[in-house]
């Protein structure tokens, strides 16, 4: 059963618009991400990506623009809405990263980046028995998300009003829950925030769909 994700749906519902001008820009001065995102899209060689949670397009904008067939998801139908229209040449669909509107196996590759901080503790490992499903054996998923212990709730984001909770999370927890889905993590990295973020330590798993 899917839970209900109705508070992170309509948060970022509301701050879509804002969402997209403050963030949509963010992978030109994030070198690291487009790092590891050019593994992701060297690993899928040639074959569709999926971008989960992708919000207004950004990250599925850039992978399409190295040449990858993507593939974006967002729980949000106003990011999604946003997101076909500022990048063409990905597809977007709308949908709950614990039912995952995709097929055994369509993706060569996968990203979820900063998606899963906004699921509660126990929603993690099947969340990432549900990626696994949607990778083809052997696919590459990169996950990332905010260093720590803490939850934060907000209710005011922006200047509008909202209600969402981000979960920051401790890397050997994630590639716990990783491995009991299935996954085999093979690199991982840490960094502090950039000045033009949040000031968060940031987490990053590469992971790959065993069997």
């Amino acid at each position: 059963m899917v839970a209900d994700h109705g508070r992170v749906r309509g948060s970022y519902d509301t701050v879509a618009e804002e969402y997209l001008g403050r963030i949509g820009g963010e992978l030109a001065y994030k070198a690291v991400d487009r790092a590891l995102l050019g593994v992701v899209v060297e690993e899928a060689a040639g074959g569709v990506v999926a971008d989960l949670g992708c919000g207004p397009g950004h990250v599925a904008g850039w992978l399409a623009g190295r040449g990858a067939e993507v593939v974006g998801i967002d729980l949000s139908p106003r990011m999604v809405e946003l997101a076909r229209r500022e990048h063409p040449k990905a597809a977007f669909r709308t949908g709950d990263l614990l039912e995952l509107p995709a097929e055994d196996g369509e993706f060569a590759a996968a990203v979820a980046l900063y998606s899963v901080i906004h699921l509660e503790p126990a929603e993690l490992a099947p969340a990432f028995a549900e990626m696994r499903r949607v990778l083809r054996p052997g696919g590459v998923l990169l996950v990332s998300f905010h260093l720590g212990t803490e939850v934060r709730r907000m209710d005011e984001w922006w200047g509008h009003q909202v209600d969402v909770d981000f979960h920051f999370l401790e890397t050997d927890a994630v590639a716990a829950r990783l491995a009991e889905a299935g996954f085999s993590v093979e690199a991982r990295l840490e960094r502090d925030g950039l000045p033009e973020e949040a000031p968060t330590r940031r987490g990053y798993l590469l992971a790959r769909r065993m069997g």
